[in-house]
């Protein structure tokens, strides 16, 4: 039997031990997680489009300024469970909304609701919204505005059938808004998507790097935040726990002040193309505030005159694959193929795609395959080995 609500309120922010949950977007769990391991963070829990680990305010921020995977980090403020439509507005008139942010502040409250006790699904945030302003109007004879585009405070309301999970977001807009985009093209890649890709290649971080369908950089950009330890949000200004109550700027700054910023070279070659001249001009217009800038290789023209270090290394790109490229997908990928068993012997080349015509093209047998989403649109993320005298890049028509 569920119990009635307590009648102590809860307090506003929560302090020590909190509960902090990371989002992402699907298949990227497990890279998240790797990555926060190697952040020191050992006991992250994979969720359904998350990760979840304990931690201190020092932590948020740390998390919203290194993690590349991550697309916004959670605190949960309170958790309950509820019977009917009216316990969620009870249950949320008992948390000190006054204690996390002031009334000068926007707010909103956004999320997803699984349940079949609330008839609308709209309904479940409009009553959060209703015990914040009503908790202000009581402690302060006043309310904070609500503003659902760009709110300076962001909540995250989850229901799960009669559990009920109400998080502050720390983050604000996604943390693929790194700051650094100058300049993209019409599909940029997403850039959590992006850092997770490079991840899930097992890139070595030391051997080449090469990307021959670059665009407007992500790829090649991501992959040197990653070698050089330079977290990828450095350039990022906004964040949404500098509207806390509890804002500390002097971590903060400390946080800030021992990131690495000086870069005298990448400890490998990061090299990328592009048959657009306006495309790589975009390149170096995103690489060019960036510590590492000056060291990420950029030339124009066909793949087919990529020159290849002749180190043995790894390619990871995302060539076209839109409508608009109709028929020509299967002549691209055919000749992408071809190079490939000829330019790349000893490379690991991953692609992604969402054109399963064009990955049939290729003609080379792939050693694995990662369903991902880049957006909305879900594509696969596909290895193929390269190896030294032709070894297995026979076509197979099963692909």
């Amino acid at each position: 039997m569920l119990k009635e609500p307590k009648k102590k309120a809860i307090s506003g922010l929560p302090e020590g031990d909190l509960k902090i949950t990371l989002k992402t977007f699907y298949g990227l769990e497990e890279v998240l997680k790797q990555e926060l391991i190697d952040l020191g963070y050992k006991d992250a829990q994979v969720l359904n489009r998350a990760v979840q680990l304990k931690g201190t305010w020092k932590d948020v921020y740390r998390l919203n300024l290194y993690s590349s995977c991550a697309i916004a980090v959670l605190v949960t403020v309170a958790e309950f469970r509820i019977r009917e439509e009216k316990d969620l507005y009870r249950n949320c008139m008992l948390v000190d909304w006054t204690g996390l942010f002031s009334k000068e502040k926007t707010f909103a409250v956004k999320g997803a609701v699984f349940s079949t006790i609330f008839k609308h699904s709209q309904f479940p945030f409009l009553l959060v919204k209703d015990a914040i302003v009503d908790t202000f109007r009581d402690r302060t004879g006043d309310r904070p505005d609500v503003h659902v585009k760009t709110p300076q405070v962001l909540f995250d309301l989850y229901v799960r059938e009669d559990q009920v999970t109400i998080s502050v977001n720390t983050s604000g807009s996604p943390l693929f808004q790194r700051g650094y985009r100058e300049s993209s093209g019409e599909a940029p890649l997403n850039e959590v998507v992006a850092a997770g890709l490079i991840r899930m290649s097992g890139w070595d971080r030391r051997s080449p790097f090469i990307d021959p369908f670059c665009g407007s950089g992500t790829l090649l950009i991501e992959a040197a935040f990653l070698a050089t330890g330079i977290p990828s949000n450095i350039e990022r200004q906004h964040y949404a726990f500098k509207n806390l109550k509890n804002f500390d700027p002097e971590l903060w700054e400390e946080l800030l002040a021992s990131v690495p910023k000086r870069v005298v070279g990448l400890p490998c070659r990061i090299v990328g193309s592009d048959i657009s001249d306006e495309m790589i001009l975009k390149t170096r217009r995103n690489l060019r505030a960036l510590p590492f800038g000056r060291f990420v290789e950029t030339h124009s023209g066909p793949f087919e005159s990529f020159k290849v270090p002749e180190e043995y290394g790894i390619m990871v790109s995302n060539p076209p694959y839109g409508v608009r490229m109709g028929d020509d997908i299967a002549e691209l990928y055919e000749r992408l193929g071809t190079w490939m068993k000829h330019a790349l012997q000893g490379y690991s080349c991953w692609i992604l795609s969402s054109s399963e015509e064009g990955f049939k093209s290729i003609g080379l047998k792939p050693d694995k395959k990662i369903k991902v989403f880049n957006g909305e649109l879900e594509c696969s993320f596909r290895n193929f080995g390269i190896y030294v005298g032709s070894k297995r890049t026979v076509t197979d028509p099963e692909i």
